[in-house]
C-alpha cells in the first residue's frame, strides 16, 4: 500500500471545487477523492496486487461519506493482508447479488408465466398473473425462491382461507407448485415446498358441474378447443362435447356401429344410458364433418375414441377434462359434464328453444301431458333443427358474430 500522508477532513471534502481537469485529494494508504470538472466527487483506492497496480471504486460523495470510504479502505487492507484481491471480491459479490435478484420468486414466476402463457386462453393467462400479483408477490415476490419454505407458502394460503376464498387458495397453491417445479427444472431450486401442503386446505364445497353460461365466456372456450395442440382424437372429443352435449361417459364410449353418418344420427343403446332408455342424438353438419375426419383415423377400431394405449378400450374418462386443464381452464370453470348445463341454459334463455325439446335431447326423464315417457324419436324433426341451430350459434360465437336471440316457438 502507498505511504500514509496527511489525512483529509470532512470540511475539505465538502468544500472541494471542480477545476478544468480531474484532480485528486489523497487521504493516505491509497484512498483518494477524485474531483471531476462537472463537480463529481468519486472515492477511489489505489493498491498493488501480485505486482500489478489496481484501482477500486467505492462510490461517490456525499452518498459515501469520508468515514464510509475509510471503513471500506480498511476492509480492503484486510483482504490484501490475506492474499485476496478486493476488486475480485467486489465483482463476486456483485455477481452473487445479481444472481439473487434474478432468482426471486416473482422474477421466476413471471418467467414461467411468459413461457407458458401461449398455451392458455388469453383471459385465463391474465387471470393467473393477476392472481399472483394480488395474492403472492406482496409476500413472497422479493424472496429468493430457494429460501422459501413450506410454512412460508402456507402462511399465504391461510390469508386467502381467512378471506373465505378457498377456491382462489387452491388455485394459488397449484400455480405456486408449478412455479417451483419450473425453478427446479431450470436449476434455481432444489425442491417444491408446496408438495408438502397437500390436504392443508379444506376442500371447496362441491356444487353443480361448472360451465360458462354467458356467451361472452363461451367464445374463448370454443376458440381454445379449435386451437388445441394435443391428440387429434381428444381434440375431436372436445369439439363434439359442446355441440352434442351428451354425458361424458356416453361420448367417450361411442362406437362406430352406433353412428349413421348418412342419416346423421347417433343411436345410443339403453345399456349405456343413465336412465337405461335408448337415446337418439341428431348429428348437425358440423358433427358429421368432425366424425368423418376422425373416421379416417379410428374407423377400423370399435370405438370412435379409442384408448391410445389399447384400441380395445375406449378413451379414458379423464381425457376431456385433462384437455381442458391443459388449455388453462380450471375445474371450477368448466368440466366435460358442464357442456350440458351450458347448452341447456343458452338454448333456453338465449335461443328460446322449447324446454321440453332441450330436456328430451339431454335424455332427461321427460313425460308428455298424459304422463307417458317420450320415446327416442319424439319430436325428432324439431330436435334436428335445434341441434343444427345450436351448432350454428356456437360457430357464430367463435367467428365473433353478434348472434341475436330467436323468438320462443309456440307450444
Amino acid at each position: 500500500m502507498p505511504k500514509r500522508i496527511k489525512p483529509m477532513s470532512d470540511m475539505l471534502v465538502k468544500s472541494a471545487k471542480p477545476k478544468e481537469n480531474d484532480y485528486k485529494i489523497s487521504d493516505g494508504y491509497g484512498l483518494h477523492l477524485l474531483v471531476t470538472p462537472t463537480g463529481g466527487k468519486l472515492w477511489r483506492l489505489q493498491y498493488r496486487f501480485e505486482g500489478k497496480q489496481k484501482l477500486l471504486s467505492f462510490g461517490s460523495y456525499p452518498a459515501i461519506t469520508l468515514a464510509d470510504a475509510r471503513q471500506r479502505r480498511e476492509e480492503a487492507k484486510k483482504l490484501l493482508a490475506n492474499g485476496v484481491d478486493p476488486s475480485a471480491t467486489k465483482k463476486a459479490q456483485k455477481a452473487a447479488q445479481g444472481e439473487q435478484d434474478t432468482n426471486t420468486f416473482e422474477v421466476i414466476a413471471r418467467e414461467w408465466h411468459s413461457k407458458f402463457a401461449h398455451t392458455w386462453v388469453a383471459s385465463h393467462a391474465q387471470h393467473k398473473l393477476e392472481r399472483l400479483e394480488k395474492n403472492v408477490f406482496p409476500w413472497l415476490g422479493k424472496r429468493a425462491i430457494k429460501e422459501i419454505t413450506t410454512p412460508d407458502v402456507l402462511a399465504v394460503l391461510r390469508l386467502l382461507e381467512s378471506r373465505n376464498v378457498l377456491d382462489t387458495a387452491h388455485r394459488v397453491r397449484f400455480e405456486c407448485s408449478s412455479i417451483f417445479r419450473y425453478a427446479i427444472a431450470t436449476g434455481r431450486a432444489e425442491r417444491d415446498p408446496v408438495a408438502d401442503l397437500k390436504g392443508a386446505l379444506p376442500p371447496v364445497k362441491g356444487g353443480h358441474h361448472a360451465a360458462p353460461t354467458d356467451p361472452k365466456a363461451v367464445t374463448p372456450l370454443l376458440r381454445a378447443i379449435d386451437d388445441f395442440q394435443g391428440s387429434f382424437v381428444v381434440k375431436c372429443a372436445l369439439q363434439l362435447a359442446p355441440i352434442l352435449f351428451v354425458r361424458p361417459g356416453e361420448l367417450r364410449s361411442a362406437e362406430w356401429s352406433e353412428i349413421d353418418l348418412e342419416s346423421a344420427e347417433w343411436n345410443i343403446p339403453a345399456g349405456k344410458m343413465k336412465m337405461k332408455v335408448a337415446h337418439l342424438v341428431p348429428l348437425c353438419s358440423q358433427a358429421v364433418d368432425i366424425l368423418c375426419s376422425l373416421k379416417l383415423l379410428t374407423g377400423n377400431s370399435r370405438y370412435v375414441f379409442p384408448c391410445q394405449r389399447s384400441p380395445l378400450r375406449c378413451m379414458s374418462e379423464n381425457a376431456v377434462n385433462a384437455g381442458l386443464r391443459r388449455m388453462g381452464f380450471e375445474k371450477s370453470e368448466i368440466t366435460g359434464h358442464g357442456f350440458r348445463a351450458m347448452a341447456r341454459t343458452i338454448l333456453d334463455e338465449v335461443l328460446q328453444v322449447r324446454p321440453d325439446y332441450i330436456e328430451h335431447q339431454l335424455a332427461h326423464a321427460v313425460k308428455d301431458p298424459n304422463g307417458r315417457a317420450y320415446n327416442r324419436t319424439a319430436h325428432l324433426a324439431e330436435r334436428k333443427k335445434m341441434m343444427q341451430l345450436w351448432a350454428d350459434y356456437l360457430d357464430g360465437l367463435k367467428q365473433g358474430a353478434k348472434v341475436l336471440p330467436f323468438k320462443r316457438a309456440e307450444a
